[in-house]
């Protein structure tokens, strides 16, 4: 099993590896960056000036590889869903489908000093956190556990880069179910 990271356009090496690193460390299962998608464009809305987070969730939902666990889309744009101002990131629950945008996730956007650091952890975090809704795993209420909601970067920022024990098993559940149905054992990676 393997999950796929998609970078929308150009996005820095060091932020696709981190994202590769956590998921392999936390979820257990390989990462691989794939070349890079196209920029979404397409889905701009010009009275938002943002960018519509389902139409690029069905645009990376056309490119997933059909033997993949799942495919996350990293963007530097600004994604929101209609009924919110923004999103650091969107999934499908039980799905193979995630996008995250490192747009909000900046300090800079968010009147902070540059700091590569912070905004590392943040993504790392926003994207653990779609991965565990493509294993099906829902908001937690542990307010250190990478599966609790975040509204704000304070949210995110005060959220641990790892998934509680309860949704750790939910996690290793699902992935024992998928290896079921695909015939081959699911051994975690050390």
């Amino acid at each position: 099993m393997k999950l796929y990271i998609a970078p929308l356009g150009t996005v820095d090496e060091r932020v696709l590896a981190r994202i590769c690193e956590v998921i392999e460390e936390q979820v257990g299962v390989e990462c691989a960056t794939m070349s890079p998608l196209e920029n979404p464009r397409y889905a701009y809305d010009e009275r938002r000036c943002q960018y519509d987070c389902k139409a690029v969730l069905e645009r990376i939902k056309k490119k997933c590889p059909e033997d993949a666990l799942g495919i996350l889309g990293v963007t530097h744009v600004d994604l929101f869903l209609p009924v919110l101002k923004y999103v650091f990131g969107m999934s499908e629950v039980g799905g193979k489908c995630a996008a995250i945008s490192l747009y909000r996730l900046r300090p800079e956007f968010n009147e902070e000093s540059p700091d590569e650091e912070k905004l590392l952890k943040r993504v790392e975090k926003t994207a653990l956190h779609e991965i565990g809704h493509i294993l099906g795993v829902t908001h937690c209420r542990d307010p250190r556990c990478v599966m609790r909601a975040s509204t704000t970067v304070e949210h995110t920022d005060a959220k641990e880069p790892r998934f509680c024990p309860s949704c750790k098993e939910l996690v290793r559940w699902e992935l024992r179910l998928r290896s079921l149905e695909g015939k081959r054992p699911y051994v975690p990676r050390k």
